[in-house]
């Protein structure tokens, strides 16, 4: 288990799984959204190769609706 930062909120999580398993454990869908890591956004074509290291800050964005 390593410890991250998600939106700001301390988490723990496995380190084996990908951000794309990872993401709906958290409650969110990964066509919905937009990710950051450490201040660099990631592609969706990512999310399933994707492994997070200890200490990393994810930046989880939704669409806002509105007008």
């Amino acid at each position: 288990m390593i410890s991250i930062s998600v939106n700001n909120k301390r988490r723990e999580c496995d380190a084996n799984l990908a951000l794309a398993e990872l993401l709906p454990l958290w409650g969110f869908e990964c066509e919905k959204i937009a990710i950051a890591i450490n201040g660099d956004f990631v592609p969706r074509s990512q999310y399933g190769d994707l492994r997070l290291n200890a200490g990393d800050l994810v930046d989880v964005l939704a669409p806002v609706q509105g007008g």
